[in-house]
């Protein structure tokens, strides 16, 4: 009988879901939950076997929306105790320094995750609440919480330690926990195999662009730096998110402009970015708009490759060379404008596209720069929910965590 991990993302008012068959790598069915507590009707949609089911009402709490996707597979397919489910996996943004693997999900470990929602207010209590019902949906099946912090909990100190008073970092837990870990473990562990080279020594930058964009450096698969710090704010020009940003800015605002906490929080998350400069966070439109002529359109097009080519040339400099550098996430597998823009800034050191291969779309993990370039660039989809289904599935399979839960039916 195949094996599958159903994985679940929750958010404050959406949930993604995929079942992921751990045999194949592949989603068998996937699906969303949109608009939950909203005053309007809100949306479902699942996918299984090539068709698509969608229905719209209103939906209370995570509790109703979960209850339907259940009923969902029932329904239309595959229905969960044919599929041969083992376990299901709840990505969370913030482990902090409790979590440096996953862990079952208990009574102890989900008031765990909601006292960490400090450092991630908008993502772990929804995440808690989303594994909370389908521990109580599903009893018999093992429930584990993969956090996306993990893979840079391994950074040297030196990388996650900020230049703060220490008594107040200590007392406050400040301190650089980066964020898409799921996903640049993932692609720093299939970049070897991709590029036909050793994973030992090897010296790589993976740059997981989207409308939330971190890079990271990782030598012989083990992380040494990223740009995302304490919450996903820092780092790369984002879609509404500013990135790097003088912090003397949050003063500057407070006194001139009498904003208060929660107006800068908006500002610097939702509306600043692509967003903020050009009224976009998508990528296509700023594209778009940079054909029409549009000069803000291009100026931030240029602010963004910009903040890319200065953390990969910090990276560089940090490891001692780049043998790799990859694109992963939906600008990153899919915009070759980006990434041709990006590789051009690199042309003095040596780095060469091959036009034809960067302007073809395609799923597949690929190389896209020539025999001769002096670094490899590669373009590889990223699987988050494969990820997460192979670790919650190791810890279904043997029954505990390395915190010592362990799983009882």
């Amino acid at each position: 009988m195949a094996k599958t991990v159903l994985v679940i993302n929750s958010g404050s008012s959406s949930i993604k879901y995929q079942l992921v068959d751990l045999e194949s790598g592949e989603g068998l069915a996937s699906g969303l939950v949109e608009k939950i507590g909203e005053p309007i009707d809100g949306h479902y949609k699942h996918e299984y076997n090539g068709e698509k089911h969608e229905l719209e009402e209103p939906i209370h709490d995570h509790e109703q929306g979960l209850k339907r996707v259940l009923g969902f597979f029932e329904e239309y397919g595959p229905k969960l105790s044919d599929a041969g489910i083992v376990a299901v996996g709840h990505r969370v943004v913030q482990g902090g320094s409790l979590f440096p693997k996953p862990a079952l999900v208990t009574d102890k470990t989900i008031n765990q995750v909601k006292d960490l929602a400090v450092l991630a207010p908008l993502h772990n209590g929804p995440e808690a609440k989303g594994a909370e019902v389908m521990r109580a949906l599903l009893p018999d099946v093992p429930q584990i919480f993969v956090f996306d912090s993990s893979f840079f909990f391994q950074l040297p100190k030196a990388a996650s330690t900020y230049a703060l008073n220490k008594e107040i970092a200590d007392q406050y837990h400040i301190r650089r926990y980066g964020a898409h870990g799921t996903s640049h473990e993932f692609i720093s562990s299939v970049v070897p195999e991709v590029i036909g080279k050793p994973a030992e020594g090897l010296k790589q930058i993976v740059l997981h662009i989207g409308n939330g964009a971190s890079a990271s450096a990782e030598i012989s698969g083990k992380p040494v730096e990223t740009s995302m710090g304490l919450t996903p704010l820092e780092g790369l020009v984002m879609g509404g998110r500013t990135g790097d940003i003088d912090p003397a800015v949050v003063f500057h605002l407070i006194r001139n402009a009498h904003m208060n906490v929660d107006e800068l929080d908006a500002l610097f998350n939702k509306r600043s970015g692509m967003m903020g400069m050009t009224g976009f966070g998508d990528l296509r439109e700023v594209h778009r708009l940079v054909a029409e002529g549009n000069e803000d359109a291009k100026l931030a097009l240029d602010v963004y490759v910009h903040r890319i080519v200065s953390y990969i040339g910090n990276y560089t400099y940090q490891m001692g060379g780049c043998d790799v550098i990859t694109f992963t996430a939906g600008v990153g597998e899919n915009d070759d404008i980006v990434r041709k823009m990006v590789c051009d800034k690199l042309a003095p050191f040596g780095v060469k596209l091959d036009e034809e291969k960067n302007a073809t779309r395609s799923k597949e993990p690929r190389v896209i720069s020539t025999p001769d370039s002096s670094v490899i660039i590669a373009v590889i989809p990223t699987n988050e929910e494969l990820a997460i289904a192979r670790k919650s599935a190791a810890i279904a399979e043997a029954g505990e965590d390395t915190y010592g839960n362990k799983f009882a039916k």
